[in-house]
């Protein structure tokens, strides 16, 4: 998929580039209906005089891709330099200040964002940022990915927007995804589920109403998934889609893109996600895992971990059947990669861990001589 813009549907009108700030416009009277195209709400920041509000499309190293409000209160595409020394590297969804110069020199605060695990060290990887909704795309093709679908949720909680679980290539299903679909809304409690099909048309209405005016929405899903088809099927667009292989058809994302879609929403395309090492809070595990969380308040110890405490009501519960198992070891699992990546990011309580396992150690050899 290339980096430029794209408009809503075929035969819509491209907004003109804007080659200078001097044609944008402040922000009138006017300039908020069409800045709502863009997924501005009325809390959103105003900018400050002097300068131009913007979003950001995509961000190339030192050099940004933005829409802003051209003077005949257009839609205008603009390049623009980052400001040297900038606090916050703009990501898309990013509401941006353009000085006198067509130059970033404020990214607005943020209220939702969506990250994922960085390197080591690097804490979390910001992707999208000003988001209301995330699509989390799971294809049914091969069946349900289970741990797939709990800990892409996982990452939609954590970002402070609302999931909605899309289920792609649902004509490869029996019943349309009528069964994974019930299957899923076990996984991720509260979480509105849509199995959709862009061969048969299947939920795309569904799906369209999640994308609504002022909605900034982000396509959350493994390579593969069916992101770009969805879009196409949308929006009747043909963005590139790669040949088929082994996996399937696997899409060509490979930087972020902002869309602005018929029904009046933001749809902001990130790349596929390759590795499902989830980096977010305690409080967004237990919003997927609410069976667990409900039966926590039973077990003997209220620091109970769930993992061979004695009088443990979580385990008993797994043990009965009442709890599936395997929702128990996906929970393990998400708190152990939890607590790995704070104890790698933060250098004293990773020290501390090795001072532990150092003293177990030394008590292990004295214990065999």
């Amino acid at each position: 998929m290339t980096d430029t813009l794209t408009s809503p549907r075929p035969g819509t009108a491209h907004p003109a580039p804007s080659s200078s700030p001097a044609g944008l416009a402040p922000l009138t009277a006017s300039a908020p209906r069409t800045l709502t195209h863009l997924g501005w709400a009325e809390g959103d920041p105003h900018p400050a005089p002097g300068t131009a509000l913007a979003r950001v499309v995509v961000h190339h190293g030192a050099r940004c891709e933005v829409l802003a409000v051209a003077s005949d209160g257009t839609l205008a595409a603009h390049t623009a330099d980052v400001a040297p020394a900038l606090p916050v590297t703009p990501v898309a969804g990013d509401w941006v200040e353009l000085g006198p110069d067509g130059r970033v020199v404020t990214v607005a605060g943020r209220r939702a964002v969506l990250t994922r695990a960085g390197s080591a060290g690097q804490g979390r990887q910001v992707l999208a940022a000003n988001i209301d909704t995330v699509l989390i795309v799971v294809p049914l093709a091969g069946g349900l990915n289970a741990p797939m679908v709990e800990r892409l949720s996982v990452m939609a909680w954590d970002s402070g927007a609302q999931p909605v679980l899309v289920l792609s290539k649902s004509d490869t299903t029996d019943d349309g995804g009528t069964e994974d679909a019930a299957s899923a809304a076990l996984l991720s409690p509260g979480v509105p589920v849509l199995p959709v099909s862009v061969r048969t048309g299947a939920g795309l209405d569904a799906l369209r109403a999640h994308l609504g005016p002022g909605t900034t929405a982000v396509m959350l899903g493994p390579s593969g998934a069916g992101k770009t088809s969805l879009l196409n099927a949308l929006e009747g667009t043909s963005e590139a889609v790669a040949s088929v292989g082994r996996s399937g058809g696997r899409h060509t994302t490979t930087t972020r893109r902002l869309h602005l879609l018929a029904s009046g929403g933001v749809l902001l395309d990130i790349p596929g996600i390759r590795s499902l090492e989830v980096a977010a809070g305690r409080e967004a595990v237990d919003d997927v895992f609410t069976d667990i969380a409900a039966l926590a308040p039973y077990c003997r110890y209220t620091d109970c971990g769930h993992d061979g405490d004695l009088g443990c009501a979580v385990e008993e519960a797994a043990r009965t059947g009442a709890l599936p198992p395997a929702r128990l070891t996906t929970w393990r699992k998400l708190q152990g990669e939890i607590a790995y990546r704070r104890r790698r990011e933060d250098p004293a309580e990773m020290a501390d861990t090795r001072r532990q396992w150092k003293a177990v150690s030394k008590q292990a050899r004295r214990n065999r001589r």
